[in-house]
């Protein structure tokens, strides 16, 4: 695995397939994990540099404010926010509920049991109970919990190989690698980091938008989900088919991995021929790769 924050599984998987696509590799095991329920809150201090911070006070910028400087720039509103949290949260129950993500999901053993699906799916949550919670990151803001993704701990492995290897060792591939990209933007508004991802990879593979089938957007944010999909010109019917980051969690390290995974599945499972994955990069990236059926 690699270190790129957000992400890191997603920059492991684009890293083997050009390891492979040198001849630096065969088969490579990709892949993330991230424990944010025992991330440290309090206890070290780690004081920001005095100087670092006079001269990018970008660097210490919480997550929370970069999606109400987003918020505040695609001119959204609060209810548009809540509205799309829901939808996220309605797609995965229903997905859950139907076994469909049981073919990626390997069960845990623990003292207290077996855990077989995510916990954050709110299938029974409505508007109005989104509509009593507090802003998160400020009084006059509009991002609230409901509209950010929840504090989440996952891991996610997969194998990426050549087809030479996969053919010989009787490995059934689930999607091709065509194209990846990472690019940069500001980091006050990090979450707009897959939009000129997406319009690079994009590039790469030489697509245009409405070739693409479906989307995995990661969902960090209401505000910088919908940031995206308008800014591309996305039909959101190709979103997060079976919901996103906003119900299912954002554990930093695994999120990459996951939606390029479920990405590929959908790919396996449907008659779509085109899929993109991306998501922003806290500091301000944005990360995306390209697949195809096979």
């Amino acid at each position: 695995t690699i270190n790129r924050l957000c992400g890191s599984s997603m920059q492991a998987i684009l890293s083997a397939a050009a390891h492979i696509e040198v001849g630096w590799g065969e088969c490579i095991l990709v892949g993330g994990v991230e424990s944010m329920s025992r991330v440290q809150r309090r206890g070290f201090n780690w004081s920001p540099s005095p100087e670092l911070e006079v001269k990018f006070p970008d660097a210490y910028m919480g997550m929370g404010i970069t999606a109400e400087n987003v918020a505040r720039e695609w001119q959204q509103t609060r209810i548009e926010h809540e509205e799309f949290a829901l939808s996220s949260h309605q797609k995965a129950a229903i997905a859950q509920s139907n076994g469909l993500f049981s073919d990626e999901i390997v069960s845990i053993q623990t003292d207290d049991g077996d855990i077989s699906q995510d916990g954050c799916i709110r299938g029974n949550t409505t508007l109005e109970s989104m509509a009593r919670l507090n802003p998160a990151f400020g009084d006059d803001g509009i991002v609230t919990a409901a509209t950010s993704s929840p504090l989440t701990d996952g891991a996610v492995f997969m194998i990426v190989c050549s087809e030479e290897f996969a053919a010989t060792n009787n490995l059934t591939p689930i999607a091709r690698i065509v194209a990846g990209s990472v690019t940069g933007c500001s980091p006050d508004v990090m979450g707009i980091g897959p939009i000129e991802a997406t319009r690079k990879v994009l590039e790469r593979a030489n697509w245009d938008i409405e070739d693409v089938d479906l989307f995995e957007l990661n969902e960090a944010f209401s505000s910088q989900s919908l940031a995206v999909i308008e800014d591309l010109g996305i039909d959101y019917k190709k979103v997060n088919l079976h919901g996103g980051a906003l119900a299912i969690g954002h554990p930093l390290g695994a999120s990459g991995a996951r939606i390029t995974g479920k990405a590929a599945s959908l790919l396996k499972s449907t008659d779509s021929k085109r899929a993109v994955a991306t998501m922003c990069i806290g500091g301000g990236m944005g990360i995306a790769i390209a697949l195809e059926k096979v």
